[in-house]
């Protein structure tokens, strides 16, 4: 294993912890990457690798959600609520299960690419600017405790989530955006999306490393142990800023980002 992989495999797991939980797309940010560092010649691990070292990010969900998550790490009077909300979890994840596997081949040999990437990200990103500018002209209660929301709600959220399965997307947008509409606070929506991912990761690396056969070399198994690590620690840095930074500001600022480098890839890309 040459240095120069691992710095790569370093650089990618900052991509990713960075973005992953920001309205962002870690997925297009990481083909992005790829399209210009180039972490190997084998195109089947490099998208493993980037399917595989998304789970270190969620990971740091688990971490810093466990009093949340985990039903006996609470008083027994408080672990309905946490069942209650894995139920929500789990039908909110049934649109993207239903879709996404059947497709999963598809999406991975026709959109995974810098192309899809760049359009997708400006397109979101003016989505994200229009449904924040809407928001503020709305009233009314917004629901902040994701026990009590409908199992219908959550359905319907999932139904936004599966948008995400066009890279570029980004999972975390298209959810919030989805529970923002459908009337979650800002701070529920990013949560909800937060708690989604943590099956549908776990599904897509385990489904992954399953159609690899497991036939990585040493070298490569090391690579996705880096990115692994990495991936968990940025992502533990950045969710904490992030929900932070929730409290007080809106998503438009990452809204203008998307555009902005959704134009400057694909003028890269036709230049």
């Amino acid at each position: 294993m040459h240095l120069v992989s691992i710095i790569k495999a370093i650089i990618l797991g900052i991509v990713e912890g960075v973005t992953e939980f920001l309205p962002v797309s870690s997925t297009g940010h990481l083909i992005i990457a790829e399209h210009f560092i180039h972490l190997s010649a084998d195109s089947h691990f490099v998208a493993a690798f980037e399917i595989v070292i998304q789970l270190g990010a969620i990971l740091s969900i688990v971490v810093l959600f466990w009093q949340r998550l985990w039903p006996w790490a609470t008083p027994a009077e408080s672990r309905g609520r946490t069942w209650r909300l894995w139920l929500r979890v789990i039908v909110g994840i049934v649109p993207a299960v239903l879709i996404g596997f059947p497709l999963d081949k598809f999406i991975t040999e026709h959109l995974f690419n810098p192309a899809v990437v760049s359009i997708t990200l400006a397109l979101y990103g003016a989505a994200l600017i229009i449904v924040e500018a809407a928001l503020k002209r709305r009233s009314g209660p917004r629901i902040e405790e994701l026990s009590t929301m409908s199992l219908w709600l959550a359905l319907a959220i999932g139904a936004f989530q599966a948008l995400a399965l066009i890279p570029g997307t980004s999972r975390s947008a298209a959810t919030i955006l989805g529970a923002m509409i459908l009337g979650l606070g800002r701070v529920a929506a990013a949560e909800f999306s937060f708690f989604m991912a943590i099956p549908i990761m776990v599904a897509a690396s385990g489904l992954t490393l399953v159609r690899q056969g497991l036939h990585f070399t040493k070298s490569e198994w090391a690579l996705l142990g880096i990115g692994f690590i990495v991936a968990f620690a940025s992502a533990l840095l950045v969710v904490r800023a992030f929900m932070n930074y929730l409290k007080n500001r809106d998503f438009t600022p990452f809204g203008y980002y998307r555009i902005v480098v959704g134009i400057a890839v694909f003028a890269l890309l036709v230049l």
